[in-house]
């Protein structure tokens, strides 16, 4: 597991294009039948993925975490954005469709991951958490996530999104999380733009054609820079930072929080006029 540590605003705003990748980009996190896992210190949320084609992969205790079992003193997100799936918690079988969420609760000890045909493989996002009370291991589908259309096409950003995770959903600890998908001709996300400094978010692209790309946006609202990404790829927006992206096609990301609350709507606004 990968070791990230925080930087201030006032650090990132002088790192190069390298070292902005570097710091914040989180690359080739669905490698075949491997799970890939880095550990950021911005609310110690660790994001990971795993893409199980021929067998099945456990999600196994690091080292660093100085705990009897990966979930011993954490909560677990995953949302599988790839072929059919299957989460096998303790003992208990749960089938993962494409959009599907299923969180596990702090205390689960056995978890492993399987895909129910080779040929279309299940892409498994995870993000996990720090927990200090234990809820139960909950499924959802992206029925159940009730989603809701926002924006419009005029302004490039007619999007569907599906909370999974929240204070009306899922219940946990401090996780958050859910993903958005755009409409074809629309390519805007988290428009407006927006930081919260009493979480960090960590948003994972996917469904992005292999020959586009993403231009992220982050830093300081005065002191904006951007990362370019491309098809299931993530990137941890720290919680100074505000963030929005353009892709140069319409593509679908996961988003994920963890810090001082489970509010959806809490968001300190950062109007385009006011972007340099």
């Amino acid at each position: 597991m990968e070791i990230r540590f925080g930087h201030s605003p006032q650090e990132t705003k002088a790192m190069s294009t390298e070292q902005l990748r570097e710091n914040y980009l989180v690359q080739d996190l669905m490698q075949a039948d491997k799970l890939t896992l880095v550990y950021s210190h911005y609310d110690r949320l660790i994001v990971g993925g795993v893409k199980p084609v021929g067998k099945t992969v456990l999600l196994k205790n690091e080292e660093e975490l100085k705990s009897d079992f990966f979930l011993q003193r954490r909560e677990l997100g995953v949302i599988n954005v790839g072929g059919r799936g299957l989460i096998t918690v303790d003992g208990e079988k749960y089938s993962l469709d494409k959009k599907d969420c299923l969180y596990v609760g702090r205390g689960a000890k056995k978890v492993n991951f399987s895909s129910s045909a080779k040929k279309d493989p299940a892409v498994f996002y995870i993000l996990s958490a720090p927990a200090h009370q234990v809820y139960p291991t909950t499924k959802y589908t992206k029925e159940q996530a009730a989603p809701v259309t926002l924006g419009d096409i005029t302004t490039s950003n007619k999007r569907t999104i599906y909370k999974y995770i929240h204070e009306e959903g899922i219940q946990s600890c401090q996780l958050v999380m859910g993903l958005t998908v755009l409409e074809t001709g629309s390519v805007w996300n988290s428009v407006p733009p927006h930081t919260h400094t009493r979480r960090t978010e960590i948003y994972f692209y996917f469904d992005l054609p292999e020959e586009q790309r993403l231009f992220h946006m982050m830093g300081e609202p005065q002191q904006t820079r951007h990362i370019i990404m491309k098809n299931n790829e993530a990137v941890i927006s720290p919680p100074w930072s505000m963030h929005f992206g353009c892709g140069t096609s319409n593509y679908g990301f996961i988003w994920g929080m963890a810090g001082e609350n489970k509010q959806y709507t809490d968001m300190d606004p950062a109007p385009v006029p006011t972007l340099l």
